[in-house]
């Protein structure tokens, strides 16, 4: 059930980061590397396990990046953190 909700989860996130308009190169930095991480993990869940503490601390640094332009996409960004320790990640 879990990783079921943390797909749903992954996925929206990946729509938020695609609809995201870079406003400048250090935000643009963070998007790439966070559509490239959520896009394969939305690809292939079974990678979760293997790159949590990477994708993790990639996370909660870009919720802090995002949180005053992109509340939504932060918010977004600590619920998929959220599902992440729930699983134990």
């Amino acid at each position: 059930m879990e990783k079921q909700k943390l797909q749903e989860l992954l996925e929206q996130l990946h729509t938020e980061l695609e609809q995201t308009e870079t406003v400048d190169e250090a935000t643009g930095e963070v998007l790439s590397v966070l559509r490239e991480d959520i896009g394969r993990l939305v690809r292939d869940d079974a990678s979760i396990g293997e790159e949590h503490e990477g994708l993790s601390r990639r996370l909660d640094d870009a919720v802090g990046h995002f949180e005053e332009d992109h509340p939504k996409l932060s918010m977004a960004i600590q619920h998929v953190l959220d599902s992440l320790a729930r699983m134990g990640f």
